[in-house]
């Protein structure tokens, strides 16, 4: 069994399959490590795919609301693979990586303490975490977010890094120029160099 675990989160629309190869590749950079890609909880509803929550006529007022709503799901899927990995008693050695969506459900599951994981990168993400939050202030998140997104902006990230950071969380994040809603090479090297450092603090 591995002392290690990686677990990708795919955006709307998309599955497991999506980040699968990813999550490979960083696991493969890392020692005794393992990496796991599963499907969101809910059926997309627009065509193949799945989704943690519906975007149908979101706003910025309800869409916290959805967020909480499925912490419920979220927590089984996750902790299940956790648990099947043998780490629930181990946090410290799992890393959750987000795209989209699944970057805002990475960043709730810190940001409203229930995850106290050993790292989180958001890829393209935001925070929609319900207040008050209550972070988990020993996970480190590295925030990567291309300049030219046109569905969710780069400025969104940026919120995201200067509230957590404000309550205490060590937060790194990158604007990628010219990068639209997308995870690139250079974000690839980014949450590798990443998880390999912050993981090499805790081999011993």
């Amino acid at each position: 069994m591995s002392q290690r675990l990686i677990i990708c989160l795919h955006g709307v629309g998309s599955d497991g399959r999506d980040l699968a190869p990813f999550g490979e590749l960083l696991a493969r950079a890392l020692p005794d490590t393992a990496s796991e890609s599963p499907n969101a909880s809910q059926p997309f509803g627009h065509g193949p795919g799945y989704q943690w929550f519906s975007l149908d006529g979101v706003t910025e007022r309800d869409r916290a609301l959805r967020v909480e709503r499925a912490r419920g799901d979220f927590d089984r899927i996750v902790g299940g693979l956790i648990e099947s990995h043998g780490l629930a008693s181990r946090l410290d050695q799992v890393a959750l990586i987000g795209f989209s969506q699944g970057s805002i459900m990475a960043l709730d599951a810190v940001a409203s303490g229930r995850w106290p994981v050993g790292a989180v990168v958001a890829f393209a993400g935001r925070l929609a975490t319900p207040e008050p939050l209550a972070p988990a202030l020993a996970t480190p998140l590295l925030l990567v977010h291309g300049e030219a997104d046109p569905v969710i902006p780069a400025i969104e990230s940026q919120r995201a890094a200067e509230r957590l950071g404000g309550l205490g969380v060590e937060v790194e994040s990158h604007r990628l120029p010219g990068v639209a809603h997308t995870i690139t090479q250079q974000g690839v090297q980014l949450a590798s160099d990443f998880l390999a450092g912050r993981f090499a603090q805790r081999l011993a």
